[in-house]
């Protein structure tokens, strides 16, 4: 079986799949709402913004 994303120890349980625990599952859950998680993005160029270009 696989590990837990968040722990690494232990190994997933059906009702919490990916994660091996609901305290694993609420560290992650945690994560999203804070922005743990999160996808750099580059900023448009001015002159991209003046032609409707983002």
């Amino acid at each position: 079986m696989a590990q837990c994303p968040i722990c690494r120890r232990a190994e997933t349980v059906a009702a919490y799949k990916p994660f091996c625990s609901k305290r694993c599952a609420d560290i992650d859950l945690q994560r999203w709402f804070t922005g743990g998680y999160a996808i750099p993005a580059e900023e448009a160029h001015d002159d991209e913004k003046d032609r409707g270009i983002e």
